[in-house]
Order: structure tokens, then sequence, then C-alpha cells
């Protein structure tokens, strides 16, 4: 039986790069956890943001929120966290630093599920390699990479790359789009007509 599912919007990083929150930029008038929240929630009923404990504040009180519960670094942390809190989930997982992200590539990931592997992800236009963070884990994934985790592999595109996954081309890859800087910023909000 399909392990049932729930969406994760990971928030927990520390933005270095963008010198801001990258969760609070309003690419779409709302702040993007925000955004990104409302998008996965229109599909699946129960959705979390995954933050630090020190973030928290910056939510709406109705949201629900996995804090960061396990040791380690990086977007495992958040996965780890939610595994934590509900191992016999499998999580549909969107980075918060996806500004062009929309309801067609959430739909099309959905409609390639395949719950017998360890995960569902799309591919990568820039590297061709599966993407972590646009992606279904199922519980038998977030089990590898944990152990992954304890044995000091910390990254989990290395653990999809060593893992029984289903890999897709995403007709809509442009929306893979990661924005990690301001110049990166100032690129998506011209690509959304933003001034």
């Amino acid at each position: 039986m399909a392990a049932p599912l729930k969406g994760l919007i990971l928030c927990g990083g520390r933005s270095t790069r963008m010198q801001q929150d990258k969760s609070l930029i309003a690419y779409h008038g709302v702040p993007q956890w925000q955004y990104l929240y409302e998008l996965v929630k229109s599909f699946l009923p129960e959705v979390y943001v995954s933050c630090r404990e020190d973030q928290q504040e910056n939510l709406r009180a109705d949201i629900d929120v996995i804090t960061d519960s396990v040791e380690g670094g990086g977007p495992s942390v958040g996965l780890l966290s939610a595994n934590k809190a509900f191992p016999d989930a499998a999580w549909l997982v969107l980075a918060v630093d996806l500004p062009l992200i929309s309801a067609q590539s959430v739909n099309y990931l959905l409609s390639q599920r395949q719950t017998d592997k360890e995960a569902t992800s799309l591919i990568s236009p820039v590297n061709h390699l599966p993407e972590p963070l646009i992606a279904i884990w199922e519980p038998s994934g977030l089990k590898k990479l944990r152990q992954n985790v304890t044995d000091g592999r910390n990254c989990p595109r290395k653990t999809l790359l060593n893992a029984d996954i289903h890999q897709i081309e995403n007709p809509f890859s442009a929306e893979h789009f990661n924005a990690n800087t301001p110049d990166d910023m100032k690129e998506a909000g011209a690509q959304l007509g933003l001034k």
C-alpha cells in the first residue's frame, strides 16, 4: 500500500549568498514560503513548512510547522526532521528557493509518482541529475538518506544517485530555476515580470 503523501516546504537554510532570508522574498505578492505552501496545499491536504526554530516568528500561526530536530546541516536536516515526525509518510518536497515553480510542475511530479521506488524526482535541466528538492521521497528513500547522513554523507542528491528512483524530465523545466543570490533574485523577478 502506498505511503500517505504530505507536502514539505524546505525553508531552513541560512540564505548566506542571498544576504536575506529567501523564504521571505515576495516574488508573488506574498512571502515565498507562503506561495509554495498554498501551491502545494492546492494538491495535498497536509502541508508543512520546515524551518529553524528562529524562523517560526515569520510564519502565520495557522501553518503546520516542522522545526529542525535532527543534527546536521543542509536540506537533509529538514527532510529527516519530517521523517522523524511522520516516519510512515512520503513527502512531496519543494525548496524555498524556487520562485518560478508553478502548479504545472507540481501536478506533473504528482502524476508521475511511483510508490514502489525510493523516490520520484524531476531531472535538473542544468546537470541532468535528479533534483532532490523537487521530488517525492518515499519512506524507504528517507531511510537510505538517514543512513547516509549517519555515515557522514549528507547530500540528498548523492542519496538519490545511489537509490532506486524514478527520474522524469519535466516539460516545464525552466521552472527549476534556483534563486540563491541577489542577481538570481533579479533574474527571477524579470522572468516573472516584476519591476
